[in-house]
Parts: structure tokens; C-alpha cells; sequence
């Protein structure tokens, strides 16, 4: 009876401490996704600043706007693969649709394309990321 107790417990012990292990492995898995969505979406507002200054300085040097607008694609890569926060997603998707506008309108000539939509949907990924 002794040894059927002890059995139990330990079982009991192996269960518990399983749970917990499998909680707080779930719990840093979430704390590393919601990081890596944090620091995506700086370098994101990082390329943002640099598309601005490109854009002010297009007569310069245009391909500084292509190259600001190809950093923020790759980063919104980033951030899709990491996450399947649907709130998450759908700010990656309304930040690659108007870093999509703007390189239209580059490429239809406009040397000082509106890029308040991308300004306003990278603000709204750095606001769902630190959500």
C-alpha cells in the first residue's frame, strides 16, 4: 500500500511538474515572438526614417527611396514568419500595401510620393506589437 502511495505521488509530482515546464516553455515562446515583433518593428520605423529622408532627398539620389522601401519589405518578412497574431498579420499586411503604393508612385515618376500611409501603418505595427 506504502509503495502504491509513493507510486501515486510520483507520478502525481511528474505530471505536475511536466505541466509546468510545458507552461513556461508556452510562455517564453510568446515572450520571444512578441520580442522579436518589438525589434522588427524598430529596425521597421528605422527604414520608415530613411524613406522620409530619401524622399525629401529624391533629386540626390532615388535609389535611396527603393532601397529604404526594400529594408522595410524584408523586415515585414521577418515579423510574418515569426507570427500568426492575427492583429500582428494584419498590420504586416496594411504596411506592405502602402510601402507598395509608394513604389507605384515612384515608379510612375512621382519623385516625392505621400508616405504618411507608411509612416501611419508602421505606427500601427509598433503599437499591436507592444500590445
Amino acid at each position: 500500500m506504502a509503495a502504491s502511495r509513493r507510486r501515486s505521488r510520483f507520478t502525481a509530482v511528474a505530471l505536475a511538474t511536466a505541466a509546468l515546464t510545458a507552461g513556461l516553455t508556452t510562455g517564453c515562446d510568446a515572450v520571444n515572438k512578441a520580442l522579436d515583433c518589438v525589434q522588427t518593428a524598430d529596425s521597421i520605423a528605422d527604414s520608415v526614417t530613411d524613406l522620409q529622408q530619401a524622399v525629401e532627398n529624391a533629386g540626390d539620389d532615388p535609389t535611396q527611396a527603393d532601397a529604404s522601401l526594400d529594408s522595410i519589405e524584408k523586415n515585414l518578412d521577418k515579423i510574418g514568419d515569426k507570427t500568426d497574431d492575427a492583429d500582428v498579420n494584419k498590420a504586416v499586411d496594411d504596411l506592405s500595401k502602402a510601402v507598395d503604393n509608394v513604389r507605384a508612385a515612384i515608379r510612375n515618376g512621382d519623385r516625392t510620393p505621400d508616405v504618411s500611409p507608411v509612416t501611419d501603418a508602421a505606427g500601427e505595427l509598433t503599437k499591436v506589437c507592444t500590445s
